[in-house]
């Protein structure tokens, strides 16, 4: 395990490709916040992303926030309250599309991501970065700034463009190599089952 210091968004993806399985990386940059019905708006309503997703990392997030003023085309400026993340598995659907269509380079959720995941990341060079639940407290002091939202009428569920600083430390699950911490665990438990069974 090696431990890693990354800045979003990506311009060169050899920088993903040094990212193992098992590596702890540390981001700094800017993450973008996406949920459900961001990219249930994108994928299955057609409606292209008002935000630059290339070379991005992005963070399945619905972030509680604080309005604290309007600006004269409508679009609300927001403090953080606190953001944490929100489980990954139901949109792993979204993982080719979001690589292939638009040149995202990694996403973060808790949870974890279905060996589904696996091929897609494996053929566009992307990974998935773990994220301990329930460290909400500990992201959020790590975000500097909220610098834009894009659909706003997806409260809270918009696209979140958030500056951040040290975030992290994060574990890379899924490597663009193929390799997923989550299958060889489900393998492992399965190895051990059979060998109780076989002493029954």
């Amino acid at each position: 395990m090696a431990e890693q210091t990354v800045t979003f968004p990506i311009t060169d993806p050899q920088e993903i490709l040094k990212l193992r399985a098992g590596d702890e990386v540390t981001v700094q940059g800017h993450i973008i916040g996406i949920r459900d019905r961001t990219q249930i708006r994108i994928f299955d309503q057609g409606v292209e992303p008002p935000m630059d997703l290339s070379g991005a990392f992005l963070l399945h997030t619905a972030p509680n926030v604080r309005k604290v003023s309007t600006d004269a085309e409508g679009r609300g400026t927001y403090e953080k309250i606190c953001i944490g993340t929100t489980t990954s598995a139901r949109m792993v659907r979204f993982t080719e599309p979001l690589g292939r269509q638009y040149g995202v380079r990694a996403i973060c959720g808790k949870g974890g991501f279905p060996d589904e995941a696996i091929a897609p990341m494996h053929e566009l060079g992307m990974v998935y970065f773990a994220i301990v639940g329930g460290a909400a407290a500990l992201e959020t002091t790590q975000i500097e700034e909220i610098e834009e939202v894009m659909w706003e009428e997806l409260m809270p569920e918009c696209l979140w463009k958030f500056r951040v600083k040290d975030f992290g430390p994060l574990t890379v699950g899924i490597d663009a190599h193929g390799r997923s911490l989550y299958k060889e665990v489900q393998d492992q438990a399965q190895g051990k089952l059979k060998e109780l069974f076989a002493r029954l």
